[in-house]
């Protein structure tokens, strides 16, 4: 089992290379390698699909100055292409964006709609995230007795782990209401951070490495946590049991506590981004170093070729298990803070008659 698993990521890593592989032909004509910038190429969103030298076109939707909409293919921009007064802007504010141009030459941001690389993966995962679960629920409505097996055995011996093990204990008689958003949590950010280790279509965006889709994340958690919070939440907060001298008369405790408040979902957003931000950063780096060190000389670049490619699948790898980790740490995280919110008396004793 080893030995396939080691060959799929050799076979991954050496697509990651040939994906490089333009940037390291240029270089040969001439054209300095630019690590920074590839990097960051690969770490950020596009109007199209890159996958080695062709591109994938997607839908530029966009609402100029006076109203107007506008809808095209995204290949009508590429190569610095213009169309209907829009093109994606060099360098400047608004870099690497879809602007217009005014009658004065002048250029501005219009209200932009696309489907972005970022976007278009997102609903990638929401449909492989229906593909998972569905099949499921239809085989429990046909055969409630018997077990699944397959890719449906594993959904079902995870959503057990995860109920069983984690919602119930914690939340109690109020696990069922809080279960499908938890669980669609948990399942939506694993599945990203697995589609984003695979270097060709339809992996490859950076999805919980960009801090716009953690900050969401962390935004719903925060809204379903403060909309559920029952009166003694909020008394803990702008009132909480300590001496009074802490709260009045400068309330120091109810002002720390809010702030409390605002720092949980910026810790879940952080801590998501940083370690898949930080995995995918590694990994580049490593493959870039194989084109750094050809200008040494074809034996330096074959010596480095082997290492940064060995250190590559150790990091693919490893990253794999930080994918699982992250997913159930937010998911985690998550819960208990909505307990925190909701919490009752007896609750461990009624989570064992739920379970």
């Amino acid at each position: 089992m080893l030995k396939y698993i080691l060959s799929v990521w050799l076979l991954l890593v050496a697509t990651a290379v040939s994906a490089h592989g333009e940037e390291g032909a240029n270089e040969a004509e001439g054209e300095k390698f630019n690590p920074k910038e590839v990097i960051f190429e690969h770490l950020g969103d596009e109007y199209g699909w890159h996958v080695f030298k062709w591109s994938i076109p997607l839908p530029v939707i966009v609402c100029d100055e006076e109203g107007g909409w506008h809808v095209f293919s995204s290949a009508r921009l590429q190569d610095g292409g213009e169309y209907e007064g829009f093109y994606i802007a060099e360098e400047g504010d608004y870099a690497h964006k879809v602007v217009g141009r005014r009658a004065d030459g002048s250029e501005y941001r219009p209200w932009d709609f696309s489907i972005t690389k970022n976007v278009f993966a997102l609903i990638l995962c929401a449909l492989v995230l229906c593909w998972l679960i569905f099949p499921l629920v239809r085989w429990y409505k046909r055969k409630p007795m018997e077990a699944p097996r397959r890719v449906k055995g594993l959904m079902e011996t995870l959503v057990d782990f995860l109920y069983k093990g984690v919602i119930v204990s914690v939340l109690g008689s109020h696990a069922k209401r809080y279960a499908p958003y938890l669980l669609t949590l948990f399942f939506f950010i694993l599945i990203m951070n697995l589609m984003g280790l695979i270097v060709i279509f339809p992996g490859g965006a950076n999805l919980t490495g960009n801090i716009s889709i953690t900050l969401v994340l962390a935004l719903c958690t925060f809204v379903v946590v403060n909309v559920s919070g029952r009166k003694h939440y909020w008394k803990d907060v702008f009132w909480p049991e300590v001496p009074l001298w802490l709260k009045c008369p400068v309330p120091m405790m109810p002002v720390i506590e809010f702030f409390g408040v605002l720092t949980k979902p910026v810790s879940l957003m952080i801590r998501l981004f940083a370690n898949m931000l930080g995995g995918h950063i590694i990994v580049l780096v490593l493959i870039s170093l194989i084109f750094i060190m050809s200008a040494l000389g074809n034996a330096a670049m074959g010596g480095t070729t082997v290492i940064s490619v060995a250190f590559a699948v150790f990091m693919n790898t490893l990253h794999v298990l930080i994918s699982f980790i992250q997913a159930y740490v937010f998911f985690m995280l998550s819960t208990i803070f909505i307990a925190l919110a909701v919490p009752e008396e007896g609750g461990h004793e009624k989570a064992k008659k739920i379970k």
